[in-house]
């Protein structure tokens, strides 16, 4: 294979987009909320089994399924496969005992969210974290 045939190789591989593998996962909220909580009271924020993180009220804004960020968050967070926690939420679901939080399609989208509204609390993928929001905690 000649150098140039190498070069225009090298330079096509570059051009296409890398799978996104999630380094880790940070729970964010927005920048103005003081709160501190550990990774068992935030699955239990997100599963509905608290409303609160310490003293403070928090909505939880999840990804949708299918996410990368999202199986990273619950099977690190909650111990829960995709299939595990769509059963849990069935469950819930059909005893009337809750719903689960409200779905947005990615980073951006909850980023958005927690940052204009210190009511909430959100993961991203923690190579997306930026000034608009605060990190509380992290998982890998």
């Amino acid at each position: 294979m000649s150098k140039r045939s190498l070069i225009k190789m090298a330079a096509a591989l570059l051009l296409i987009p890398s799978l996104q593998v999630a380094a880790g996962v940070a729970v964010v909220v927005n920048p103005s909320v003081s709160v501190s909580a550990s990774g068992d009271d935030i699955a239990k924020l997100f599963l509905g089994k608290s409303k609160k993180l310490g003293s403070v009220a928090l909505t939880p804004v999840d990804q949708e399924e299918g996410s990368s960020v999202k199986e990273a968050f619950y099977q690190s967070a909650a111990k829960k496969t995709p299939s595990q926690l769509n059963a849990y939420w069935s469950r819930i679901i059909f005893t009337g005992k809750g719903q689960p939080p409200q779905a947005v399609f990615d980073d951006d989208e909850v980023k958005e969210l927690v940052g204009k509204d210190p009511s909430m609390v959100g993961y991203i993928d923690s190579g997306a974290v930026d000034a608009s929001v605060k990190v509380i905690s992290t998982f890998d």
